[in-house]
């Protein structure tokens, strides 16, 4: 499970900003399993250092690794419109991975996606958990299988959780839901059908995005 250390006085969120940066730096030197060796580069979370709301996901993808930023592909694209039509806007959250490498296997000229195993998972905790405890955020959105397994500490399945508020032992609370890229991946008859109810999920986050920190 990811905990830390509850603070009655949160930093400025310029020193957040820093912390956050000197974090991203010994991320990017990290060898701690084999996923650095072939990837391009480690992506990093990006956005708000003091966002109420943190959006995590599995890990980067083909475009993600070669930007080395997070959402930047076809399922960030999706992403921007599922927040768009919660009312979220997307400069006021802070997004990021379970896993910060791109595991890939080639096939041909194209790199396609590959799960990581739960010992990536758990290697790259250490990396989530201290983006938790800078940004302190009140709600963790987890996106998929990989950011519950992460973030719960065990496999949790998406339908039986998804649009639930529960606690978080961070001390925020934790929702679940379907990775962007899935809707990428459903038959084009049920796109609709499942788009919407990927919002329906981030709209229970609204209540959060008042709740900014004085400071």
């Amino acid at each position: 499970m990811v905990t830390r250390k509850k603070s009655a006085t949160p930093a400025p969120a310029e020193d957040a900003t820093g912390e956050l940066e000197e974090v991203r730096e010994a991320a990017a030197k990290c060898r701690d399993c084999p996923l650095w060796k072939p990837a391009t580069q480690t992506v990093f979370g990006e956005g708000d250092a003091r966002a109420v709301i943190m959006l995590v996901g599995e890990q980067p993808g083909d475009s993600e690794d070669l930007a080395g930023r997070p959402f930047v592909g076809p399922a960030g694209r999706v992403l921007d419109r599922a927040l768009q039509a919660a009312g979220i806007d997307r400069s006021a959250v802070y997004v990021t991975n379970a896993v910060k490498h791109f595991k890939y296997e080639p096939r041909g000229k194209r790199r396609i996606h590959k799960k990581p195993a739960d010992a990536e998972i758990d290697a790259c905790l250490q990396w989530l958990e201290r983006e938790i405890l800078i940004v302190q955020p009140k709600l963790i959105v987890a996106m998929g299988a990989t950011a519950a397994r992460a973030l719960v500490g065990r496999a949790t399945g998406i339908e039986a959780n998804r649009g639930k508020l529960a606690a978080h032992a961070a001390g925020a609370q934790l929702l679940i839901t379907v990775h962007p890229s899935f809707l990428l991946r459903v038959p084009d008859e049920d796109k609709a059908r499942e788009f919407d109810r990927f919002v329906a999920d981030l709209e229970l986050a609204k209540p959060f995005v008042k709740r900014r920190r004085a400071g």
